[in-house]
């Protein structure tokens, strides 16, 4: 009776994968492939930015109005490297508590390499920039200065066309003491804020 039953179950069940295989045959899936663009591209950058060096000892301060280039490389929509150099164009000088009060005929730049997090958002992003970099003034009492360090920021973009955007953002360029010339005891802060356009290729 057992083996009666047994065999009964398994002529059942080899006849729900036969008709389970004709059905197969029957059935037929449309698979849509969606396409992804190729996010990596080469990029190429021009833009003006307000740059300011601040004492914090004596309120001493150079702020400088500078043209910006802008290169970089973007692996994936959410990484990117990044270069800039910034070049002084117009430069103005507060001697601050000094007394006697110094004179300023010098110029400002500064440069950096960047890594660059992105978020998009639609036709926006928000990036940050963190990297390594320097700032030069030059014809400074004691000859040019020259400090490099660690450099970090944040910005917005928006895509104007599939090759095209514009962007704004601010980078902490030195904070710290040992700025190279007479003020090398006393911490000196300069920041830049910068608006741009960039080109995709």
């Amino acid at each position: 009776m057992k083996r009666t039953i047994l065999s009964f179950v398994s002529i059942l069940a080899l006849s729900g994968i036969s008709y389970a295989g004709e059905n197969t045959d029957i059935v037929d899936i449309d698979v849509i492939e969606i396409p992804t663009a190729d996010e990596s591209a080469f990029y190429v950058g021009v833009g003006v930015s307000g740059a300011t060096v601040h004492n914090d000892n004596n309120a001493e301060e150079i702020t400088a109005t500078a043209v910006v280039l802008q290169a970089g490389y973007q692996y994936n929509r959410y990484i990117a490297i990044e270069g800039r150099y910034n070049i002084g164009v117009d430069t103005s000088y507060d001697a601050g508590t000094l007394v006697p009060a110094p004179t300023y005929s010098g110029d400002f730049s500064s440069g950096g390499v960047y890594l660059k997090p992105i978020y998009p958002i639609g036709d926006f992003a928000i990036y940050g920039l963190v990297g390594y970099g320097g700032v030069m003034l030059t014809n400074l009492a004691g000859g040019d200065a020259v400090v490099d360090g660690l450099q970090y920021g944040a910005g917005v973009s928006y895509q104007v066309t599939e090759t095209i955007s514009v962007f704004a953002d601010y980078t902490s360029l030195y904070d710290d003491k040992g700025f190279d010339y007479t003020a090398t005891l006393d911490n000196i802060t300069a920041d830049i804020w910068t608006v741009g356009l960039s080109y995709k290729f």
